[in-house]
């Protein structure tokens, strides 16, 4: 083992002892829902953090959206909170959710049809928020 996998462990293990000294729960506490409870950026201030407002000649925000997509459904889309977050970020930057599906789609050649299944998923639960905020008027 080398002294980073070791320091690595050491520190996981020092985490662990933390969270169990504080309450035994949170050592496995997972927050369902954290994902609502984090509001969409208006898309001027996506454009500006991740477009073309401080790099012109780049990406703009929609694109580079649509490839973090594509970069957590390859990682086996298990960070919920941040997919949902940003497949509402990307819809937000004009992303369509054909365009969102096709991006996940693409991405079962490199993850496997699980990493898509699950991708998939998240992003229809954020589709389907959205159309039930959309009848509701808000």
């Amino acid at each position: 083992m080398s002294g980073y996998s070791k320091l690595f462990e050491q520190m996981l293990e020092q985490s662990h002892k933390m969270a169990r000294a504080f309450n035994p729960a949170l050592e496995s506490f997972q927050v369902h829902g954290f994902d609502k409870l984090i509001p969409t950026m208006p898309k001027d201030f996506i454009e500006m953090m991740w477009g073309n407002t401080f790099n012109r000649e780049g990406l703009d925000a929609k694109t580079r959206l649509l490839v973090v997509l594509a970069g957590l459904t390859v990682l086996g889309a298990q960070a919920d909170t941040q997919f949902k977050l940003t497949v509402r970020h990307a819809l937000e930057a004009g992303a369509t959710e054909r365009e969102i599906a096709e991006v996940i789609y693409q991405m079962a050649m490199l993850g496997g049809i699980p990493a898509m299944t699950r991708a998939l998923e998240l992003a229809q639960a954020v589709f389907d928020e959205r159309h039930r905020n959309e009848e509701d008027g808000g």
